[in-house]
């Protein structure tokens, strides 16, 4: 009998009255609603939720309120009560998207920003030597491109004012609503 039970000792706990009162505090902290964890705490841990969602989808939004939330941790950290937290998170909220909201519109409103080759597309030309489906060249912002007829069927004659549909390489594909 001099054996010792390794199962039975992992359930013998030493109960004393600290484990009791930690008991009762928790169990009334649970069911009045109080926190364990302190409010500044919960506000980072929430931050930190927010900026993973931002890095996730990259809309800006979640990064917004991740940066609310980090100021309703410092009011939280310097004693402010829960209503004074909730404000602050409101209020950054809204005062960040009252200043990006003019950026996010002016980018909204402008145009796709097109460069190189692309920003010829839809520009008016000038033909300078006879286009067909296979030669010609055209005047274009002042330069001279080698360019072909985007439609295969089209004869356009020198000084006609034309349209550049695309690029390929080094020639544009040319049309005109003339003939």
């Amino acid at each position: 009998m001099g054996e010792s039970d390794p199962i039975g000792e992992l359930f013998q706990l030493p109960i004393t009255f600290e484990h009791i009162l930690a008991t009762i505090r928790v169990s009334r902290c649970v069911r009045h609603g109080c926190s364990l964890m302190p409010d500044w705490l919960s506000w980072l841990v929430f931050a930190g939720l927010l900026g993973v969602a931002e890095l996730v989808t990259l809309r800006f939004a979640a990064g917004l309120m991740a940066l609310a939330a980090i100021t309703a941790a410092v009011v939280a950290a310097v004693g402010g009560g829960p209503l004074a937290q909730a404000l602050a998170f409101a209020g950054t909220s809204f005062a960040a998207v009252v200043a990006l909201f003019p950026l996010a519109q002016r980018r909204r409103s402008h145009a796709r920003y097109r460069s190189g080759s692309d920003a010829l597309n839809d520009q008016s030309a000038t033909v300078v030597r006879q286009v067909n489906a296979l030669d010609g060249a055209v005047r274009i912002g002042g330069e001279v491109w080698s360019a072909r007829a985007y439609d295969q069927t089209q004869v356009i004659a020198e000084g006609t004012r034309v349209t550049v549909y695309a690029i390929e390489g080094a020639t544009a594909l040319v049309y005109t609503l003339e003939q």
